[in-house]
């Protein structure tokens, strides 16, 4: 292995040692306890499993046969999760089929980006993965099961799910996708559409037209954003079946892959690799490099900082950086390149990747998986098949063969003999306005470095209006202050991206500079996300005011405000104003996140608000 990989692994360690072996004995504690139904009381027994038919009480009860917890996002307004609404019949027939049961044992709530994106309800966002990881954990202190399946894709629900299953650690646990939709109009043919949209070319039919044909039926969105690097991460965390995660809904090969998946978490059962100790320093280690080579979200740098903590270990940004540094970029999937998730899947998908980074000695292969002591196992694809191939890599109408060794699509994938960059596709900004991260493998090169005035805005709306107010034609870094986590909970700003892309494409040097979100919206124009400390919580970006020379630096990892330092030292740090604090605070539910807001650590901690 790569010896920075090691020291960092290593590091890790060390810094966890206490917080994990505390997490690693309550793990045990739990496992030595007797099953639910022979533990807890006659009376708490038959609420159980009151609802349950005849023959499965019987199974469950008399047989002492095993029960398994199903944890649903399934909903009708996420066209990723609509075809989570038949999994549990299916999970349960097959359940059945092996001597289980199985009870969904709660539906966690699931809200998307996309529909409340530039809205109040977007507000909720972030706060929801917590609010999810809560509602796991309710679902399962019922107590009653021997494994768990947790049904869930997109940006917060897959951290959310993770962060409340680590707290059942003692249970094996497998994830269970649903697949992205069908290819549409391209994502660089959306953007056009939006930018001319923003420039008044074109009419709100048009755009609604563009985005219909983009956003047009079941399944994940195209686009390599935080739902689909989550499912690029748990397949490197190995907690997928192996290629499962860009298998379409539709395809016949899904269901196959769903009854998979409960025939492998019994299997668990009898293999000592429940949740808690599958997700070790290595497991986080290895999500971290599959981020990075691929030029997942940013918003990871937050969700797998909040993961690892429940899983007892601790990371932070300089971690990502140190890792990027030594990480090749081995795909470009849109906003990273021009290709759709489904062309990354043809082009060779997770299980090329995974078996690069293994090569290449940047993953650590010998690790806990579902799939066994070794992530090779998530190096395969699976195919239709009739049954097992008699060699034990087949389960009901799935088998596993290799990856191509080839990529299909070198504009997509490549091998790491011969990467996009010998460098992974983020970088830690640090300078006296705190520190941030960029996106930098989705910039171009000549914009990777940006010195301009300031334009200090409290609002994305504020921007917005400024750009169709014709204000913004000339070289500037916009400053979109009071968006993070303790001010209004730190929203996604994508609706600033065309606006600025626009400007950019002017030829104009534009770039942001926020305490807020933008994940992989940001694309092309230079945008340094996260901030931390927060505004609200001392931050330096607070001192910035409009005419301040600012310098991002993506080459030299740097993020300054060009003001004389005693001018700085004697600045006072922008307050919230009234009227947006009261804004914030209210509507569309904001108010029952108020002790969410008060509690909420750092971007860089995760943003948590349990501890």
């Amino acid at each position: 292995m790569k010896s920075a990989v090691v020291e960092i692994t290593e590091r890790i360690r060390e810094r966890s040692q206490g917080l994990r072996s505390a997490y690693l004995r309550r793990v045990e504690a739990m496992a030595q306890r007797a099953r639910g139904p022979e533990r807890l009381g006659c009376a708490n027994v038959a609420h159980a499993f009151a609802a349950l038919p005849g023959s499965d009480k019987f199974r469950v009860v008399a047989e002492k046969g095993p029960n398994i917890g199903i944890l649903t996002a399934y909903n009708d307004v996420l066209s990723a999760h609509q075809p989570y609404e038949g999994y549990p019949a299916l999970i349960r027939d097959e359940a059945r089929r092996h001597g289980a049961t199985a009870q969904v044992a709660g539906g966690v709530p699931a809200m998307c980006d996309g529909v409340t994106q530039g809205y109040p309800g977007m507000e909720l966002s972030l706060f929801s993965r917590d609010t999810i990881a809560m509602s796991t954990a309710i679902g399962l202190s019922h107590d009653t099961f021997d494994a768990a399946l947790l049904l869930g894709i997109c940006d917060k629900i897959v951290p959310g799910l993770l962060i409340g299953a680590l707290q059942f650690g003692h249970l094996p646990c497998v994830f269970v996708p649903a697949g992205p939709m069908a290819s549409g109009l391209s994502n660089g043919d959306k953007s056009k559409v939006r930018e001319q949209f923003a420039q008044g070319l074109v009419g709100r039919d048009d755009l609604l037209k563009a985005e219909s044909a983009a956003y047009h039926g079941a399944g994940t969105c195209t686009f390599y954003g935080t739902a689909n690097s989550n499912q690029m991460l748990l397949e490197a965390m190995g907690l997928h079946l192996p290629g499962a995660a860009f298998v379409h809904p539709h395809d016949g090969l899904r269901e196959h892959l769903t009854r998979a998946a409960v025939q492998r978490v019994l299997a668990l059962r009898n293999e000592q690799a429940p949740l808690g100790k599958i997700v070790d320093e290595r497991c986080i280690v290895n999500a971290m490099v599959a981020l990075l080579a691929t030029g997942g979200s940013t918003n990871h740098l937050i969700h797998w900082v909040a993961v690892a903590r429940a899983a007892g270990i601790l990371i932070d940004w300089t971690d990502f950086s140190e890792l990027s540094a030594v990480v090749p970029l081995l795909a470009r999937v849109y906003p990273n390149g021009a290709a759709d998730v489904n062309q990354f899947q043809a082009a060779g998908g997770p299980g090329f990747v995974i078996r690069e980074l293994l090569d290449a000695g940047c993953m650590h292969g010998d690790v806990l998986s579902v799939n066994g002591p070794s992530l090779r196992a998530q190096t395969k694809l699976p195919v239709a098949a009739a049954d097992t191939d008699g060699q034990g890599h087949g389960q009901g109408g799935v088998r596993w063969i290799e990856a191509p060794m080839r990529s299909g699509d070198t504009s997509v994938v490549r091998p790491a003999s011969d990467p996009f960059s010998a460098s992974g596709g983020l970088k830690l900004l640090a300078g006296n306005l705190g520190r941030a991260v960029i996106k930098a493998s989705a910039v171009p090169e000549d914009r990777h470095i940006i010195e301009a005035p300031a334009i200090v805005f409290d609002t994305q709306d504020a921007l917005q209006a400024a750009f169709k107010a014709g204000e913004l034609e000339r070289d500037f870094i916009a400053v979109v202050r009071f968006q993070g986590p303790q001010a209004n909970g730190m929203p996604e700003l994508h609706k600033l991206t065309p606006p600025l892309a626009v400007l950019q494409g002017k030829g104009f040097r534009v770039a942001l500079v926020t305490d807020g979100r933008m994940s992989g919206a940001s694309g092309k124009v230079p945008a340094a996300i996260h901030v931390s400390p927060e505004v609200l919580a001392g931050g330096a970006l607070g001192k910035v005011r409009t005419g301040d020379l600012l310098r991002l630096d993506a080459v030299a990892g740097t993020l300054d405000a060009l003001v004389p330092a005693q001018i700085w030292a004697e600045r006072v740090i922008a307050a919230l104003p009234d009227d947006l604090a009261e804004n914030n605070a209210h509507g569309l539910g904001r108010e029952l996140f108020g002790g969410m807001r008060r509690n909420v650590r750092t971007a860089e901690e995760g943003a948590v608000t349990w501890l």
